[in-house]
Order: C-alpha cells, then sequence, then structure tokens
C-alpha cells in the first residue's frame, strides 16, 4: 500500500533506459524517484547525483528491502528480468519491469502467479502503448475510422553495438533483434488483433553469437488479416508502422517513440495527432503506473500481464521456428 500521494520508485540498474526513465518522472503528477541500486555502489552513488535521488544502493537486495520504496522499476538485461521481478515481489514491492518482461512463457507464468499470490501489481514496460498517439491510433481503430483493421505493417531496426558480449549479442544474456526491437512490432500486432495468428510463416539470420540479427514475419489471422513484422540490430530501418483498414489507413512514424499518428482516407491525410510531451514520453506509463498504485488496483486495467501472456506466446511461437534456444534456458 502506497504510505503517501505519491508513488515511490526505486530504479533497478543505472543503463540509458533506467536514465531516460527517472529523468520523464520529473514530468509525472503520481510519483517521484526515492532510490536507485546497482551492482557497483559507484554507479548508484553517480546516478543518484546526476537525477537527485536521495538514497544510492550497492545492491538490488538493499533497494527492494528500502521498507520506502513503493514500486521497483526494473531495468536490468533481459536475462535477469525474471530474478529481479521476484524478488523485488518477495520483499513485498509493485513491479514495472522493462520488456520483454521475461525471457519465454513459461517464466513469465511464474512471475504472474507469484505476484497474484502475493497480490502485487505487477506489469511490462511496453512504453509505446502508453504515449498519446499511439493511444489516439488505437482509439481510431475502435471507432471504425479506417473499417476494418486488414493488415499490419511494423518494423524496427538499428545498427547496434556489435560486441560480441554486449547485451545485443550475447546469447546468456537473452540477446538478439526479437526480444530486443521485434517485441514492438510483435506488441502493436497483439494490441490490434487480440488474438493469436492462426499461421506464422518467418525467417531469420542467425549470427556468429547463435542469436537472431534479423527477422522477418508474416502472421496470418482470421478472416485472412494478416501483419508483416520485421526487425534487426544490424540494419537501420524507418521503424514505422502501417495500419492499413478498409476505409483508410494509419501511420505511426518512428512507432516505438510515435510522435504522431496520421489518418489518411483515400490517399489523403485527414487527422493528425500529436502530444506535447515534455520528457521522451515514458512519463505516461510512470503516470499509468502511479494512478493504478495510488487506486489500490493490481494490474493496468488495459495492459494486464495476460495481455503480455499474450504477446510473449508469439515470441516463443517466432523462436521456435527458428530452433533458437538461450543456453540458460
Amino acid at each position: 500500500m502506497v504510505k503517501g500521494s505519491k508513488v515511490k520508485w526505486g530504479i533497478m540498474g543505472t543503463g540509458v533506459i533506467a536514465e531516460q526513465f527517472v529523468a520523464d518522472l520529473a514530468f509525472t503528477s503520481t510519483g517521484t524517484p526515492y532510490a536507485v541500486g546497482s551492482r557497483q555502489m559507484s554507479k548508484a552513488v553517480d546516478f543518484a547525483s546526476r537525477f537527485d535521488i536521495p538514497k544510492a544502493y550497492g545492491s538490488y537486495k538493499e533497494l527492494i528491502e528500502d521498507p520506502e520504496v513503493d514500486v521497483v522499476y526494473i531495468a536490468t538485461p533481459h536475462r535477469y528480468h525474471l530474478e529481479n521481478s521476484l524478488n523485488s515481489l518477495r520483499a513485498g514491492k509493485a513491479v514495472l519491469c522493462e520488456k520483454p518482461i521475461t525471457v519465454n512463457r513459461q517464466e513469465l507464468e511464474e512471475l504472474i502467479s507469484e505476484a497474484r499470490a502475493r497480490d502485487l501489481f505487477l506489469m511490462e514496460a511496453m512504453w509505446m502503448l502508453f504515449l498519446p498517439p499511439m493511444r489516439q491510433a488505437l482509439q481510431w481503430i475502435t471507432e471504425g475510422r479506417i473499417g476494418e483493421v486488414r493488415l499490419v505493417q511494423a518494423e524496427f531496426g538499428f545498427v547496434g553495438n556489435a560486441e560480441p558480449e554486449g547485451r545485443l549479442l550475447n546469447p546468456e544474456l537473452a540477446g538478439g533483434a526479437l526480444l530486443d526491437v521485434g517485441v514492438y512490432p510483435v506488441a502493436l500486432a497483439t494490441a490490434i488483433y487480440g488474438s493469436q495468428p492462426s499461421q506464422i510463416m518467418s525467417t531469420s539470420s542467425i549470427g556468429e553469437t547463435g542469436v537472431d540479427e534479423q527477422f522477418s514475419a508474416l502472421l496470418t489471422y482470421d478472416s485472412g488479416k494478416s501483419a508483416s513484422l520485421h526487425g534487426s540490430i544490424t540494419l537501420g530501418m524507418r521503424n514505422e508502422a502501417v495500419i492499413h483498414g478498409t476505409e483508410g489507413c494509419i501511420v505511426l512514424p518512428s512507432m516505438n517513440k510515435a510522435p504522431s499518428a496520421i489518418l489518411y482516407k483515400e490517399g489523403r491525410e485527414v487527422e493528425t495527432y500529436s502530444d506535447e510531451r515534455q520528457g521522451k514520453g515514458y512519463e505516461y506509463e510512470a503516470d499509468e503506473v502511479g494512478r493504478s498504485l495510488l487506486a489500490g488496483r493490481k494490474e493496468c486495467e488495459w495492459l494486464a500481464p495476460n495481455w503480455s501472456l499474450e504477446v510473449m506466446r508469439l515470441l516463443d511461437a517466432l523462436r521456435a521456428q527458428w530452433g533458437l534456444k538461450y543456453p540458460f534456458e
């Protein structure tokens, strides 16, 4: 239970994503950064100093044992999401865990069971879906502005760090394009269609370290609806999504950041929606968590753990087609 009028955030990890998330907490109305934990005390102290965070801890254990921390934001490598989330829940903390929330479906089922057994809040940090232009695009679909959606095209790719031991290429850290950037197009297709595809055809390029460096997937849903999804950590892409309906389409430039949503009818732009975000956009998911906790809810009303489970089922199915299994699985 939250003790004050704002939730106190504990930050687990001090990488780039953690930096961006904490910077955007300044633009929220529901929470404040209270503590940061790192495996190295020097990194925690430096992080706390740069973002004016009251407490710094040289271990994750100390962070989650702080009685003042209401919710833990987990920004560690994919492999450790389950362990870090379970430990946080067992310490009585609500959890917002970076995407992908776990490495596979079995891990996520264990995590969901733990959260529900302890009656604690759990959510995946799929920040893209909380951005106002993305919410507007989904609302246009619900309102029937583009008719029946028949095709989703989405891609996300960039040229990443080629260091074999780094998080992108290291199989021991659950590296690869699918779990790092592929979650975005997969999440979008799942959000739009709301079900599993009836058929999956996919291909991937497995690199020297044994992880997928690039992939393409064609998903077929009921009544011939489809999604064409692509991701890469070795190839720069436009990172755009186009949602085609029988009466128009919606374009999401820079899909994961969703600065705007553009509605087209008969090839003409008829409406554009942009937000007035002050930060990079992480404040929207943070405020959703804050509102949920302050209201006593254990799940986000429209992005519950069961939704993440549907995304994970699809991620597992794609990796199974490629024969890609991590050493620790």
